[in-house]
């Protein structure tokens, strides 16, 4: 079952179960998946990397406007971006952890030859990429330059 499917599935539990919370969430899960098979050069589809990258970019931005709400006082608006949070997380691949990171990193570490923080962009490239939709970028930076430090 696509991504898609799953969304539409939810989204009509959520409307006759007149679950607010959810319905924000999974409606802005199927803007970003309509935005996504109607963007340039994508002919209608969508692949399972390509939805990944944009729940986690749909995560990232309510982060953002998390870190800002709590940073003005605004606790009504902040809750509602951590029930979006939720929702979204729940259809994104299991994060890893710090912990189960800084040996697939140390590992990429020395592949890469890398050994100061001046090969951290070197570092990132890779790490990125093998890493991609099983921990944010953030994550990955902070334990790459733990190590390489």
């Amino acid at each position: 079952m696509s991504l898609e499917q799953k969304i539409n599935a939810e989204l009509k539990t959520a409307m006759l179960a007149k679950d607010e919370k959810s319905l924000r969430g999974l409606r802005a899960i199927k803007a970003g998946i309509i935005t996504a098979k109607t963007a340039e050069g994508a002919g209608g589809v969508i692949t399972e990397a390509d939805e990944v990258k944009m729940l986690q970019k749909l995560v990232k931005q309510r982060k953002d406007s998390l870190a800002i709400f709590q940073q003005q006082n605004r606790p009504d608006l902040a809750q509602k971006e951590e029930e979006e949070i939720a929702v979204i997380e729940k259809f994104l691949p299991a994060q890893l952890s710090e912990e189960a990171l800084k040996p697939i990193i140390a590992e990429i570490i020395k592949n890469a030859g890398a050994s100061s923080a001046a090969d951290m962009g070197k570092v990132m490239g890779v790490a990125n990429k093998q890493l991609a939709g099983q921990a944010d970028g953030k994550t990955i930076a902070a334990v790459v330059k733990q190590l390489l430090s």
